[in-house]
């Protein structure tokens, strides 16, 4: 009993942010009758917050080394409208217009990352006149004009589900069998992450509990997917947001990179006399959002079928907002790839529960505000007791 005490009170934020959710979505289900989690909407809330929880992504590591970033909604917009420019004006191929676009941001990142890591310039100056330039630059190329219509290739990376080899004509057969395949392998992960912990005598979770959370992951995944498959089956931007979900927790969780990160953004100093090269770590991770901003603007784009000059408005906000959510400091030094998306997943869901009541976007924008605040003021809290 004391072993779990201490194990819920060492993840209070990351628990109590997942019972949220669970809460907030059990809430909206009842207040919309049913309406939020027919499959349907389900997809919608995939694809509506997809290019968020990307940014968001991107954002903990800003955050987590004790930055932020205001531009990453303008560069979303700017890589959009270049996007646009390459694939609609110039008809260039698709998918080597994805690659230029993404260069693009992981050079922009590179830029601002500069005058962080390497002049001393605070994040939010350098990434404030990013916010600015970059918005001015994509209303100069658009010339304050949408382009459309984007090819189709493009538009699946957004709107496109995977085909159904096995001809489902109600149920999509392949999207329960990934669900199973899926929910098999979280399982046997966890069973090997457990073994490893008991090895070095590291507190777990009692055996009840633990053969509880393995049932649960089992019939979330599989209930999840079969949802899914009562539609259209898995969307492709679900994929590509698996794939980058688990390829950022396994850097931040299993390698020296992810270290590094969390060290500079815990004690700065203590990191740089570690041996740490905390300047190429602030840099790189600006890379990295630039590039992830990028791709945010890439997906938009496509969900949208057009390049907007207002495009990303408050994308920033919502990232920011999605990463303290998820149980970030706003001291730098702690937060989680996994707290960062169910974060995410808590202003979509609240996003698509007002939308669906007829809240206002003036109300929906109060309401996240407040839930901002309980947030951060949640982590304060925190970091007093202990």
């Amino acid at each position: 009993m004391n072993a779990l005490k201490d194990l819920l009170k060492n993840n209070m934020r990351q628990y109590s942010m997942i019972i949220a959710l669970v809460l907030i979505v059990l809430l909206f289900q009842f207040i919309t009758d049913g309406v939020l989690l027919k499959p349907i909407n389900i997809t919608n809330l995939i694809l509506q917050n997809s290019y968020i929880l990307v940014l968001a992504i991107g954002m903990v590591l800003i955050i987590i080394t004790g930055h932020i970033d205001l531009s990453v909604g303008s560069i979303a917009a700017f890589v959009g409208a270049v996007s646009g420019i390459l694939m609609v004006n110039m008809q260039m191929n698709a998918w080597l217009a994805v690659i230029i676009c993404l260069l693009i941001g992981a050079l922009i990142g590179a830029w601002q990352g500069y005058w962080v890591a390497y002049f001393g310039i605070p994040a939010f100056i350098v990434t404030l006149a990013g916010m600015l330039l970059f918005r001015g630059l994509t209303f100069v190329i658009l010339k304050g004009q949408s382009l459309s219509p984007f090819p189709q290739e493009f538009q699946r990376i957004s709107n496109g589900f995977i085909a159904d080899p096995f001809g489902g004509e109600n149920l999509h057969i392949l999207t329960i069998i990934i669900g199973i395949i899926v929910s098999l392998v979280l399982v046997v992960l966890d069973f090997k992450n457990r073994n490893n912990l008991l090895k070095y005598n590291f507190d777990v979770l009692p055996t009840g509990l633990f053969y509880t959370k393995i049932v649960g992951i089992l019939l979330i995944v599989n209930l999840f997917t079969y949802v899914l498959a009562t539609y259209r089956g898995i969307p492709y931007i679900l994929i590509i947001l698996a794939v980058l979900i688990a390829i950022y927790v396994f850097v931040m969780k299993k390698t020296i990179v992810g270290r590094h990160i969390y060290a500079v953004g815990g004690n700065l100093k203590a990191a740089s006399l570690s041996g740490v090269k905390t300047k190429k770590v602030t840099f790189g991770v600006f890379v990295n959002m630039g590039m992830l901003s990028a791709l945010s603007g890439l997906i938009f784009a496509a969900r949208l079928n057009a390049a907007t000059p207002r495009a990303g408005t408050l994308f920033e906000l919502d990232a920011i907002a999605a990463v303290f959510i998820g149980g970030a400091s706003a001291y730098g030094g702690v937060g989680s790839v996994g707290g960062a998306v169910v974060g995410g997943l808590v202003m979509g869901v609240m996003n698509n529960g007002m939308s669906i009541m007829g809240l206002g976007i003036d109300w929906q924008q109060a309401i996240k505000g407040l839930v901002l605040l309980a947030a951060v003021a949640f982590d304060i809290m925190n970091k007093r007791k202990s």
